[in-house]
């Protein structure tokens, strides 16, 4: 068999690219190292909850384009995030708005929350913020920082905030507005079926070969002489510097870690879909109630605990660690990457980049339509 493209992950860059490419008559054959398609987004179906395998993912784009795009795989509901922040005894509301800011201080008007952070920063003199701790106090003040900022923040870096680099945190939204909508983007929501039933429904028609990794399968195919399966090009959308085995040193990744837990008889654990634990010393970040995302009545539930963790060689990288250090080597590999006939890299490994869902639809989409235009 003959490809026009081989894709290296089901995920949603790779499923946006088949997807995109199949519309336009090009083949492509998708593989992935997973045993299931959809990527992080993977979802699975416990006693009727959709439960997100690899974390909360809820979809939100401005762009009219995309949002039609995917409503062409799935129906959407109407989820909007709204998650709740716990720390020690108190909840507060997240994003940062007047309802954190009214817990926080017992006022009601936007004028004296302004007041209150302004003076809190005044007080602090920082003219040129030095680590991350000062940048972000320096943005909205000593009690937004101390509880709602500090300690989650130093959970998912596995440092201290002072040993962060300022540019970390470019801006902390403060919004001084009665409004828990964490997005301001028009469209939102999630699969009511599940993202894996939406990648699948993406992927129709494209032969898709799960439970193979990348180098084995080009070793085997290699091993199957007359039969071999030959394509034109390489999508590739794994880690760009385990492609080339390293050869300049390795990137640097947050991983995750997650504990899953069905409770039996119990309807509504925590009230909310998502809820951030912000003190440093609950080892977890977040808990994640699944059956919120879909407004699920289920007599049971399930939840998920995060930890975040450093990443080592054969754990799964999540995030990348966009620093100066990092960036540098990654232009270095990009350097490479320009010089591989043949071979396209992208999603958030491949491009060593942090993406949203949307943002990773559109970069592939952007893909397509560069080769597209370059075949004709």
């Amino acid at each position: 068999m003959h490809y026009n493209y081989l894709v290296v992950g089901a995920g949603l860059f790779g499923a946006t690219f088949a997807n995109k490419m199949k519309e336009n008559g090009k083949t492509c054959l998708v593989i992935d190292k997973r045993e299931n398609a959809a990527g992080n987004i993977f979802t699975e179906d416990v006693a009727g909850i959709q439960v997100h395998k690899y974390g909360a993912h809820i979809f939100h784009t401005s762009n009219r384009e995309i949002w039609n795009y995917v409503n062409q795989f799935a129906e959407f509901n109407h989820y909007i995030n709204s998650p709740i922040a716990s720390y020690k005894d108190e909840l507060y509301n997240m994003p940062f708005n007047m309802n954190t800011f009214s817990k926080m201080w017992g006022i009601k008007k936007p004028a004296e929350a302004k007041e209150i952070i302004a003076k809190q920063i005044a007080d602090l003199g920082i003219d040129e913020p030095k680590n991350l701790e000062e940048q972000a106090l320096s943005l909205v003040g000593t009690d937004v920082y101390e509880k709602l900022v500090k300690g989650y923040t130093e959970k998912q870096w596995g440092r201290d905030c002072k040993e962060l680099p300022a540019f970390i945190i470019k801006r902390l939204p403060l919004r001084f507005t009665y409004d828990n909508n964490y997005f301001n983007d028009p469209y939102q929501g999630i699969p009511k079926g599940g993202y894996t039933s939406m990648v699948e429904n993406m992927l129709q028609g494209t032969p898709v070969m799960l439970g193979t990794e990348y180098k084995q399968f080009l070793a085997e195919n290699e091993e199957a002489g007359d039969k071999k399966i030959t394509f034109d090009k390489v999508v590739y959308t794994g880690m760009i510097d385990e492609y080339f085995d390293y050869c300049l040193g390795e990137l640097e990744y947050r991983s995750l870690r997650f504990e899953e837990e069905f409770i039996k008889g119990e309807e509504n654990y925590q009230g909310n879909a998502v809820v951030n634990y912000t003190e440093r010393e609950v080892p977890y970040t977040r808990i994640i109630e699944h059956k919120h995302f879909n407004f699920g009545k289920q007599p049971d539930t399930v939840i998920t605990r995060e930890y975040p963790a450093t990443w080592k060689k054969g754990d799964e990288p999540y995030y990348p660690v966009n620093n100066e250090k990092n960036d540098s080597l990654f232009a270095e590999y990009k350097k490479l990457a320009e010089k591989e006939k043949n071979v396209l890299f992208g999603g958030r490994l491949g491009q060593y980049k942090y993406y949203d869902m949307d943002k990773v639809i559109e970069a592939a989409m952007q893909m397509c339509k560069e080769e597209l235009e370059a075949s004709v």
